[in-house]
């Protein structure tokens, strides 16, 4: 399966941390466009002065990480989509571009399922896309979910728990999930 991946589930940090760790276990093929890495860029900005330079080399590591995953595509595609709104025709068209299955957002009322369908796609929010990959494959979530909570305790200094933390990355269902499987 391939899933484009908006800019706003590449930039929140954890959630693009489990994201990119469940697709690296096998689980999907991860797309987004030049466009999609540059908007990330932008939206650190509000971290203060440093937000963007710590967001380009992220987008240099992911980059590195998924060198096929970038797509590119003609104007002429771009022409002839609609959405309704219209900064948001660029996802679309990386999307039919990449050949994706999915596009994987938190944006919901600009992706029309109708309008999704006539390209044969379908949108999906990261909570209830991680949430099927945990139901199909619970170890190798688990896995990725566990990483991702050491490393935003040892970088944080915060002792979160499991749940606390998916569901500030607003992944509330894949928290829980992994709390009732843990124990």
């Amino acid at each position: 399966m391939k899933a484009l991946l908006d800019t706003n589930v590449l930039y929140p940090t954890v959630m693009r941390e489990v994201l990119l760790g469940v697709a690296a276990t096998g689980a999907f093929t991860p797309l987004w466009s030049a466009r999609i890495l540059e908007e990330w860029a932008r939206a650190a900005r509000k971290l203060g002065p440093g937000g963007e330079a710590q967001a380009r080399g992220e987008i240099a590591q992911v980059s590195a990480a998924w060198p096929r995953a970038e797509v590119v595509w003609k104007p002429s595609l771009e022409a002839r989509l609609w959405l309704p709104d219209r900064a948001d025709v660029h996802v679309l068209a990386a999307a039919i571009a990449g050949s994706a299955d999915v596009i994987v957002t938190v944006n919901a009322k600009d992706f029309p399922g109708q309008v999704l369908a006539e390209e044969g796609l379908s949108r999906v929010d990261p909570d209830a896309f991680l949430l099927g990959f945990f139901e199909a494959l619970p170890e190798g979530v688990a896995g990725v979910c566990a990483g991702v909570l050491d490393t935003a305790r040892r970088l944080s200094g915060e002792d979160w728990t499991m749940r606390a933390l998916m569901k500030k990355a607003r992944l509330p269902r894949l928290g829980k999930a992994l709390e009732r499987a843990a124990g």
